[in-house]
This record gives C-alpha cells, sequence and structure tokens, in this order.
C-alpha cells in the first residue's frame, strides 16, 4: 500500500500511523498543511504523483467542529467549519480528480455524518457543512462517472474519536441513550465502510450510514 497522508495538528499521531503502515510494508508520506488551503490540496496530490506516479483513492477526512446554539453562532464560526468540512475537501477532491481522469479511473469517499441528515442540537454549522458535503458527492458522482470516478460518501454516527471523548460524562450517557444498538462506533467500524467504497465499482453518489441506528 502506497499513502499520503495529511495533517495540521496532530504531528505525533500522524507518525505513528504511519510507522505502522510502514512496519507492515507500505510507503507513507506525510504531508503537513491546512486543508482550508488550495495550495495545501496540490501538495498532497502532487506528493502523490512524485512519489508514487499515480492516485487512485482519495479520502476526505478532515473536520472540524465549533458547537453553539445558532442565535449565538458568529459568521466566522460558519465559516471555519464550512471552510474545512466542505469547501477543503471539495478542493482537494477538484486536485485530485485531474490525474484520476488522465488514468480513466478512481476512487473518492466524502467522510459525512449523520447530522448532515438528522440535524443535531448546536451544531447548525457543521450540519450545514456535512449535508453540503453529502450534496456535493452526488453532484461530483455525476460529473465524474463518464471518467471511471465514483464518489461515495460514509455518515458515521458518534464515534469513539477525539472529538468524542472531550465530551463530559454526563453528555456521553445521553448520546448513547439516543443510539438504539446502545453503544458509540468505533474508528475501525467507520474505515470497514470507507474500504467497502473504496472496492466497490458499481457504486457511486451514494452514501453509507454507519451509526448504531441513530437515522434510519
Amino acid at each position: 500500500m502506497s499513502l499520503v497522508l495529511g495533517y495540521l495538528e496532530h504531528e505525533a499521531q500522524a507518525r505513528e500511523v504511519a510507522q505502522g503502515l510502514e512496519a507492515e510494508g507500505g510507503k507513507i508520506a506525510l504531508v503537513h498543511g491546512d486543508i482550508r488551503e488550495a495550495e495545501t490540496a496540490e501538495r498532497l496530490v502532487g506528493e502523490a504523483m512524485e512519489r508514487f506516479g499515480r492516485l487512485d483513492c482519495l479520502v476526505n477526512n478532515a473536520g472540524i467542529t465549533q458547537d453553539a446554539l445558532l442565535t449565538r453562532l458568529e459568521p466566522e464560526s460558519y465559516r471555519d467549519v464550512l471552510d474545512v468540512n466542505l469547501v477543503g475537501a471539495a478542493t482537494l477532491a477538484k486536485a485530485a480528480s485531474a490525474p484520476m481522469i488522465s488514468a480513466g479511473f478512481g476512487r473518492i469517499v466524502n467522510v459525512a455524518s449523520f447530522v448532515g441528515q438528522k440535524g443535531n442540537f448546536g451544531q447548525a454549522n457543521y450540519a450545514a457543512s456535512k449535508a453540503g458535503l453529502i450534496a456535493w458527492t452526488k453532484v461530483a458522482a455525476l460529473e465524474l462517472a463518464r471518467h471511471g470516478i465514483t464518489v461515495n460518501a460514509v455518515s458515521p454516527g458518534f464515534t469513539e474519536t477525539d472529538m468524542l471523548r472531550a465530551v463530559p460524562e454526563e453528555v456521553r450517557a445521553k448520546l448513547i441513550d439516543q443510539v438504539p444498538l446502545r453503544r458509540f462506533g468505533d474508528p475501525a467500524e467507520i474505515a470497514d465502510a470507507v474500504v467497502f467504497a473504496l472496492r466497490s465499482d458499481y457504486m457511486t453518489g451514494a452514501q453509507i450510514n454507519v451509526n448504531g441506528g441513530i437515522y434510519m
């Protein structure tokens, strides 16, 4: 496996992931940059082409939250969240689509969220960004299909990531009560769905819900 891994803040975690994959025989390139900047997208794609000579797959997994009641959300909070979760993903996909079109093959998977489908209290900006990403996925799937490129979205529910681990225990308990399977998701379960989408040849414009039943 050959992988370009982009990161912004969590360098130690990125290097740990890279070392683990290299120990299993993978070839990994790390690229530091802010996905809100178009130059970062060009560097990520350029690194893949320079190091590996091709770009088959893209997983857009960068995401942030800035939660508040909509009556308290400032325009900057909308811009920050939309710039990372939607515009950043679209910008990187645009850059990645060029070599994919040339090759006549590509797989793009956007990590969205059930919040973009169902909504969630205090997350108007986040919900808007993920709903937009789901809609963008459908348009990209339509436009890129003729080039042999599929575009799909995976919409996780509450998942045991750093973002959720920062939530107070009393709030976590209330969140679990909303989930029919009565537990949070494991990141590996989300990864399984992403891999499925990357391997699928006849699925495009779809969204895969991996959410414990919180949205059906």
